[in-house]
């Protein structure tokens, strides 16, 4: 399926509030309500739309750390690598995991509650890997930027 203006400015709404409703959609896209409920079921159909979630405000919930940490596995680690692939998975801390290119195997994004709960993390999970050769920490300030939104 190839997107048109109508697909794009859907995706967009979308992404921006997904609690709205098909005839606001349809409203503010200016298609009528049944067509514009088949384009977003075509649009989930074809995996443009991957899901819809509630983004909660992590500082409200008492996760004021925000860690960028990039892993290097040892060389035997690397022997290891679905099996350290499943260990981030499990982490509840971890909300991102990224292979890298260059001097660094791994980047994870890391959510703690304080500095404390971001060391203990470390400590309790990455560095008692014996495959995990070095952890370097990226401690975020401000954000200036986050959004879920692509560029349409």
């Amino acid at each position: 399926m190839s997107l048109n203006q109508v697909d794009r400015q859907i995706l967009a709404l979308l992404q921006q509030d997904a609690s709205l409703s098909t005839a606001e959609i349809a409203d503010k896209v200016g298609l009528s309500q049944s067509p514009c409920w088949r384009r977003i079921a075509k649009l989930e159909q074809d995996g443009y739309i991957k899901g819809k979630v509630a983004l909660l405000d992590e500082k409200q919930l008492g996760f004021d750390m925000l860690v960028y940490a990039h892993v290097r596995l040892s060389n035997h680690g690397r022997n290891h690598l679905s099996e350290f692939e499943s260990l981030i998975m499990s982490y509840d801390e971890v909300t991102e995991c990224y292979t890298m290119a260059g001097t660094m195997d791994f980047m994870l994004r890391i959510i703690s509650r304080g500095i404390e709960g971001y060391e203990q993390f470390v400590r309790d999970n990455l560095l008692n890997l014996e495959f995990v050769q070095e952890v370097h920490s990226n401690v975020t300030m401000t954000c200036v930027k986050r959004t879920t939104a692509l560029p349409l």
